[in-house]
């Protein structure tokens, strides 16, 4: 039976790992995994197989192990990434093109139903037109606030209804400019 590694061990490998990473790859894109699920990564890390290493964890270890690198290389620059490691974030190290790796991430994009709290990149609009309800489902409507009216039997929207409104990025990264001279 194989003795699992404590936490420190844990640590120290992931240190290792990620600087040996950063000292391998001439190029890091951050990318964000909000609503990633594990099959869905899995087939991504999958595509990139050959050319490309995704590596995820926690934003404390990742921050303290560029931190460690730094210090251990001397290069200042790889700092600027530090300040982007916010939210559920990942880093693929690439020695490709990084528009390439960009899109070969966004092959494996899915659709995924609305839910409370996410972000949602269009808006969504319910346009005014029949619904093929009938009129004891009326009350449904006015619940919501959305005006209507019965026609031939049916319920209609009257006019169109805003559901979601599109938000800017959840995240801002005003250090992208320093990321980029440090890829350079």
């Amino acid at each position: 039976m194989a003795v699992k590694p404590s936490r420190s061990e844990k640590k120290i490998l992931y240190d290792k790992k990620l600087c040996t990473l950063l000292s391998q790859y001439s190029q890091v894109l951050i990318v964000h995994a909000d609503n990633v699920g594990s099959n869905q990564l899995q087939k991504i890390r999958t595509g990139l197989r050959g050319d490309s290493v995704i590596l995820m964890g926690k934003n404390t270890m990742m921050k303290r192990s560029v931190r460690l690198h730094a210090e251990a290389t001397g290069n200042e620059a790889i700092m600027n990434l530090v300040p982007l490691l916010v939210g559920n974030v990942g880093l693929v190290f690439t020695k490709g093109d990084l528009k390439e790796v960009s899109e070969e991430i966004s092959k494996y994009k899915v659709g995924a139903p609305a839910r409370v709290g996410l972000v949602a990149p269009i808006d969504v609009v319910v346009p005014p037109g029949n619904t093929g309800l009938d009129p004891s489902q009326t009350s449904f409507f006015q619940v919501l606030n959305i005006p209507t009216k019965i026609n031939k039997g049916t319920v209609e929207i009257i006019t169109p209804v805003e559901l979601i409104k599109k938000v800017a990025s959840e995240y801002s990264f005003p250090q992208a400019e320093k990321v980029k001279e440090y890829l350079k």
